[in-house]
């Protein structure tokens, strides 16, 4: 049976981001994400908002750029994998456990002086998929790294000619 976990995700920090090193001096940080989604309720006839908060975490050079360039409110796009974490509380002995994302690859968005507003609606600003920031909130792509399927969906649409309306 085939398997795959791809999480992608879109939205803005709900904290700021505090790296901290492993004993052997890896980089990680644990960022939360609000991700909005908005539609349109036709029985009450009005405009519905639900925010979902997600806990992610990043390792590495991914980690110190989030700590660097990232501040509560700063729009993102994460894309990563799904894990459980489990464990027995101490003071109940109740098993515990969460859902969380392991960032991948991550994309700054916006621009350095945009708040918590937000801007994710448009196209991420920059190329690459990759965390090395390059001016204005961009990234560059890694070389080690292939782009991410959001960057070739902007780099091949369709030009405005082909379109046929």
């Amino acid at each position: 049976m085939a398997s795959y976990n791809r999480v992608i995700l879109m939205g803005n920090l709900t904290r700021d981001p505090q790296v901290r090193y492993t004993s052997g001096g890896t980089a990680v940080t644990e960022i939360g994400l609000a991700v909005n989604r908005q539609w349109f309720d036709k029985q009450t006839n009005s405009r519905k908002e639900d925010t979902t908060f997600v806990d992610v975490t990043l390792w590495g050079r991914q980690a110190e750029v989030a700590g660097e360039y990232l501040a509560k409110g700063r729009p993102v796009m994460i894309e990563g994998r799904l894990q459980l974490d489990q464990w027995e509380d101490k003071q109940s002995g109740e098993k515990r456990s969460k859902l969380r994302v392991v960032g991948e690859t991550m994309q700054l968005l916006g621009s350095r002086g945009e708040g918590g507003s937000g801007g994710g609606g448009g196209r991420p600003s920059g190329g690459g998929s990759q965390s090395r920031p390059s001016g204005g909130g961009s990234s560059q792509p890694h070389d080690d790294m292939p782009p991410s399927p959001v960057d070739s969906f902007y780099d091949s649409g369709p030009e405005d000619d082909d379109v046929p309306f």
